[in-house]
């Protein structure tokens, strides 16, 4: 069965909030925005309304909350009181409600927390979803750089986001695939609910991108560049809808658009994650 076509979001990670990279995207068709309370020194709210608040309109546009400010750095926390008035904080800041909340990185707290992790997992969900009844976000999600602490803790009494967002692409190991997978069969989503975070695993300089040749993916393999073909790969480690990545510059932008013309071979995805689960059981042994 076909999945919904693939989706850039532009992501804010590192990113310098000019406005001319959102009229970029939007001259792209790129019209999803992905940032974070903590983005920008935990000013990305205040500086996207301030330098772009006239463009946020025609973004749908996604946040996270789990980070806050102390004096000495960032803090994570799941309580869900904190959580439910940074997404009452997030919507005032942004000038509009966010269309997506993202509990983000919930196993930051998870792995300090047993044998009470269980519960403080339910207690963060329920406030985002109690956020979401009072109409301060439009749905709410978990981004999880690594899924295994909260796998581990799934069950009924967890209320199931909208969306998971997960890492993808050719970066992303072994375990770290099967727990993203094992998670969104536990919360029954679909592909487009499902989202990829960092496809390069953070630079598309990286000299890894010299020694592999992502185009062995694809179906016609010299149409893109190495970098588009990683890009266009990602969307099937794991199975995604959509990829949030970040760029300050709308030509790089533009570029892994492109990608999305790319034809993955399925087969060639498959092989590989099978070389993957068998070094990874090797390694293990």
């Amino acid at each position: 069965m076909r999945g919904p076509d693939p989706r850039v979001v532009l992501g804010l990670h590192r990113s310098r909030h000019e406005r001319r990279l959102l009229t970029g995207a939007l001259d792209l068709g790129v019209t999803a925005l992905d940032t974070s309370t903590n983005y920008l020194d935990f000013r990305s709210h205040q500086v996207l309304a301030r330098t772009a608040g006239d463009l946020l309109p025609k973004f749908t546009v996604s946040t996270k909350v789990g980070y806050f400010q102390e004096p000495d750095g960032a803090e994570h926390s799941l309580d869900p009181t904190r959580l439910y008035s940074a997404v009452e904080e997030a919507a005032k800041n942004l000038g509009r409600e966010p269309d997506m909340v993202f509990l983000h990185n919930p196993e930051d707290s998870l792995r300090k927390a047993v044998p009470h992790h269980k519960d403080l997992l339910a207690a963060a969900c329920t406030a985002l979803d109690d956020a979401k009844a009072k109409g301060l976000c439009g749905a709410w999600g978990v981004a999880s750089w690594d899924p295994s602490p909260v796998l581990s803790v799934v069950d009924l009494t967890v209320p199931r986001p909208s969306v998971l967002m997960v890492r993808a692409g050719l970066l992303v190991g072994a375990r770290t695939l099967a727990a993203a997978d094992n998670l969104i069969n536990a919360w029954n989503l679909g592909c487009g609910d499902v989202w990829g975070m960092s496809p390069f695993g953070g630079s598309t300089s990286a000299s890894v991108w010299d020694r592999l040749d992502p185009r062995l993916f694809l179906r016609d393999d010299r149409r893109l560049s190495r970098v588009q073909a990683a890009f266009r790969v990602a969307y099937h480690l794991p199975r995604v809808g959509s990829i949030a990545v970040g760029t300050d510059e709308p030509t790089h932008l533009g570029e892994l658009v492109g990608a999305l013309a790319g034809q993955v071979e399925e087969r060639t995805v498959q092989e590989y994650r099978k070389l993957l689960r068998d070094r990874s059981r090797d390694h293990s042994a």
